[in-house]
């Protein structure tokens, strides 16, 4: 009897408790590993690294203003320990206000939509001037396949470093006589070495395989020489990473026949320009690829690829800008700034607007505003 009373009773406490009963029918099986839900220790944050950190934020012109709103708008809604210093700069100006480059240096850290550069005129670019400012010597775009996002090639997934403070970007120009213009192509074995530096060091901190320096020796001997000379004797102190060479005009054959050949490419300043707005354009558009400049002091994070938009009146009018590569490029930045849970949670969100495939801009085949985008991307984050 008693024995009796003991199996009634566990046979509650296990019916309670979710759990089977003696003799039932066998349990169900373990739910799938893709619902267990695990959280892994990636970032050990040091006393006070939660307070929030000033960025420097110009929104610039054309589409700017509406994609850095549609950042602002998804930083508030996640909380994430960042606010904005926003300051009016657009690219007609003589210089960027001096107030816009203290609060750069003060910050470390600026987000920047398109400043559009006026082609002619004498009108330098404010792109070209932060950049010497603040030494921001190394350009950095990475283009890869977008899931759900179908492009001509697969399995891209490029990072492109490029050479940001001299080559034909020095400035140096003069009209000799009447009709007969000289620019000054300068390369100089300090800028190379450092650019040829952060390419092995990025490759060997992101667990990349391979380092291809693109370059015109063939011709320029002595500048592109200087280069690839400087990439060599940093290439040996990374023996674990692949080393290749490639002259630029094959250079953009291949990257438009065979993408996934490339990994990490360094580069002299314009080839990397030409590079990074081809490697973009094949992964998906310059709409979608983040990008940034960073020196040993200081980064500024806009869209990767030229922001060849930044002028689409159009779509200023139609409010129809795509902020996916602004978003990206925060991600970047809020690693950079070492909040990585926060830059996890806004790459999984727009790349899972992406895959839905809902809500997507022209570019991406769409039709829905920045705002829309905006949106969805606050509904997605977890």
């Amino acid at each position: 009897m008693a024995r009796a009373s003991i199996a009634s009773s566990l046979r509650r406490v296990l019916s309670r408790s979710g759990g089977p009963c003696p003799r039932a029918a066998a349990p169900a099986p373990a739910p799938a590993a893709a619902t267990v839900h695990s959280r892994s220790v990636t970032y050990m944050p040091r006393p006070g690294d939660g307070a929030p950190r000033g960025v420097t934020l110009i929104p610039g012109d054309g589409i700017g203003p509406l994609v850095t709103a549609s950042v602002e708008e998804i930083m508030s809604a996640m909380h994430a320990p960042v606010y904005f210093e926003k300051y009016d700069v657009h690219g007609d100006m003589k210089r960027v206000p001096e107030e816009v480059i203290e609060s750069i240096r003060k910050n470390k850290v600026c987000l920047k939509g398109g400043l559009k550069t006026p082609v002619g005129g004498g009108v330098s670019s404010l792109n070209v001037q932060l950049r010497k400012d603040l030494d921001l010597y190394a350009s950095l775009v990475n283009c890869f396949n977008l899931p759900g996002l179908p492009t001509r090639h697969e399995n891209v997934d490029i990072v492109v470093i490029r050479e940001n403070t001299e080559g034909e970007y020095s400035g140096l120009e003069h009209e000799v006589v009447p009709g007969v213009v000289e620019s000054l192509k300068v390369m100089t074995k300090f800028c190379s070495e450092r650019i040829a530096q952060y390419a092995f060091e990025y490759a060997y901190l992101n667990n990349r395989k391979k380092v291809t320096a693109v370059h015109k020796a063939n011709i320029m001997k002595l500048a592109d020489g200087l280069f690839l000379e400087s990439c060599r004797e940093v290439a040996k102190k990374y023996p674990g990473i692949a080393y290749s060479e490639i002259i630029v005009d094959n250079c953009c054959m291949q990257l438009v026949s065979k993408p996934e050949q490339f990994d990490v490419m360094v580069t002299p300043n314009l080839y990397g320009n030409l590079i990074a707005n081809t490697a973009a354009g094949i992964a998906g558009g310059t709409g979608v690829m983040p990008g940034g400049n960073v020196g040993a002091d200081h980064a500024i994070f806009e869209q990767g690829a030229s922001a060849g938009n930044v002028g689409h009146e159009k779509l200023v009018e139609q409010k129809r800008a795509n902020p996916v590569a602004v978003l990206l490029s925060s991600a970047m930045m809020l690693r950079h700034l070492q909040f990585p849970s926060f830059a996890d949670r806004l790459e999984t969100a727009v790349k899972r607007v992406i895959l839905e495939g809902k809500y997507r801009t022209k570019d991406l085949g769409g039709d829905s505003t920045t705002q829309e985008i905006t949106n969805a991307v606050v509904q997605a984050l977890d």
